[in-house]
């Protein structure tokens, strides 16, 4: 019996909760390991073990067990290991270039020291929703083999300020003691500037040890902080940082590269292309999204992928009369004579002359 005999029962006690089904799949699978591939079976073994002694799984990746708020003992961050499989983010290209950038620094550390250069210890990612920047922490983690350790912010702050300081200066000193990829999530929460007269002097306090924590970050950490809302950051935030990255909605070829690996192995090459061209205004989430509810469709309902696909373009966009015009004519300029007016007609459901109209850019 193979090891592909006990993963079907693994899954099944992961996904009940079931501890009992889950140890003996893997007990089982640790014996199936330990001749053809032993470093796996004695990290299973390793974890199994911690977990059996009630100990957080997180201490078998060489973690401490994680900082616990004193009132509700909930654990404060979530911990993450590395995922060396992980696919790289899409970005554009010069947004790209930054982060190869930024990771060439990271992998000459030992020489900056030795010119008396300190690197770089934190990152500043800023952008609206959806746009990547928790990816991009998990892929920086993977790329530096380092565990994730996030921290919401909007989450931890209190009624009770002096609590809030405390539990944000519990998380600090484990990271410390502890190395790793520290996410201060939604950092907008606590880091907002001292000359808000709304907010509290304890706020403000709290403002302090963040800048404090952030000039004196050990080398072999590091702190990536992300923000919805830059514009309510303290001056002084923004110059602790060595790296800032804005990122903003994909451009259409990092939109194309979305698409792509979303759904490429269902859909035409040059459809994709029209898609791309039609979906400004989404953000890498949101185009995954739309390919998971058009993939759906495929698969569920056995639809035409292009029709499926128009469907569900149209209730992402707001306005469907302006969307058919949007996307005729890019389907013309990407497919040229490979599509007809009527091919258009039959797929967004109107008549060859509103096609026409559309591709003329009349108004209809």
């Amino acid at each position: 019996m193979g090891v592909e005999n006990s993963l079907p029962k693994l899954l099944r006690g992961a996904l009940s909760g079931n501890a009992r089904i889950i140890q003996s799949a893997t007990l089982t699978i640790i014996r199936q390991l330990k001749v053809s591939n032993p470093s796996v079976a004695d990290e299973l073994a390793k974890i199994l073990a911690y977990d059996g002694v009630g100990a957080s799984v997180a201490r078998s990746a060489g973690l401490d067990s994680a900082p616990l708020d004193n009132e509700s003992r909930l654990e404060l961050v979530n911990i993450e290991e590395f995922d060396e499989d992980m696919h790289p983010p899409i970005f554009g290209q010069n947004l790209h270039e930054q982060i190869e950038r930024f990771f060439r620094e990271r992998s000459k550390m030992e020489d900056l020291i030795a010119h008396g250069l300190r690197p770089s210890t934190n990152l500043l990612l800023v952008g609206p929703p959806g746009v990547g920047k928790t990816y991009l922490s998990q892929y920086i983690s993977c790329r530096l083999h380092l565990p994730l350790v996030t921290l919401d912010l909007a989450s931890v702050v209190s009624s009770y300020l002096g609590k809030t300081g405390q539990n944000i200066k519990r998380v600090f000193e484990y990271v410390r003691s502890n190395k790793a990829v520290l996410l201060l999530d939604e950092f907008d929460a606590v880091a907002k500037r001292r000359d808000d007269e709304s907010d509290l002097g304890e706020l403000k306090r709290i403002v302090n040890v963040l800048l404090k924590e952030l000039e004196n970050w050990p080398v072999d950490s590091l702190v990536i902080a992300a923000t919805n809302h830059p514009e309510l950051l303290d001056k002084a935030i923004w110059r602790r940082f060595d790296h800032v990255l804005e990122i903003g909605f994909p451009d259409s070829s990092a939109r194309l590269n979305i698409l792509r690996r979303a759904i490429g192995e269902l859909i035409d090459e040059d459809i994709l292309s029209v898609m791309a061209e039609v979906t400004e205004n989404l953000s890498g989430a949101d185009l995954t999204s739309l390919c998971d509810r058009i993939a759906r469709r495929v698969i569920i309902d056995s639809e035409n992928i292009v029709q499926a696909s128009i469907v569900e373009l149209k209730s992402s966009l707001p306005d469907a009369h302006k969307f058919n015009g949007i996307f005729i004519r890019s389907a013309k300029r990407t497919l040229g004579k490979k599509i007809t007016q009527k091919d258009l007609a039959d797929w967004l459901g109107i008549t060859p002359a509103t096609v026409s109209h559309h591709m003329k850019g009349e108004s209809v």
